[in-house]
């Protein structure tokens, strides 16, 4: 019985209707295409890595441009910047990789490898 009375205490944060308000806000968010760009070069770089034995599929683009919009929108603004791509591209990649077994063995981690990936590929202004 205590466990349903502290169910019954849980309150919605959120309506149904609210949820699709704030998605729809997310998806009309504006991204420039040299930032398109930039999200393909980092995610095709995970598929030619010599530390990555599998790397990123192209539908990882879109997670790391939802997961960019999404911050953006969090972060206040209607567009996104580089540094929003930045910060959720790791979030999105780490578990669509997979290392080498020698990178594994080492001790590295799939964020190292992603990291030493942006910070190869030049940041759109």
């Amino acid at each position: 019985m205590k466990g349903q009375q502290r169910i019954e205490m849980v309150q919605p944060v959120l309506t149904a209707e609210r949820i699709e308000a704030l998605r729809n806000k997310v998806r009309a968010l504006h991204v420039e295409g040299k930032l398109i760009q930039y999200i393909t070069a980092i995610v095709g770089a995970t598929r030619n890595h010599k530390s990555i034995y599998l790397g990123a599929s192209p539908r990882a683009s879109i997670g790391v441009l939802n997961g960019s919009k999404a911050l953006a929108a969090m972060r206040g603004r209607d567009f996104v910047t580089p540094e929003d791509i930045v910060y959720a591209a790791p979030a999105v990649l780490r578990h669509r990789i997979v290392l080498t077994p020698e990178k594994e063995m080492e001790g590295a981690s799939a964020d190292e490898v992603i990291a030493e990936i942006i910070k190869g590929i030049e940041v759109p202004r």
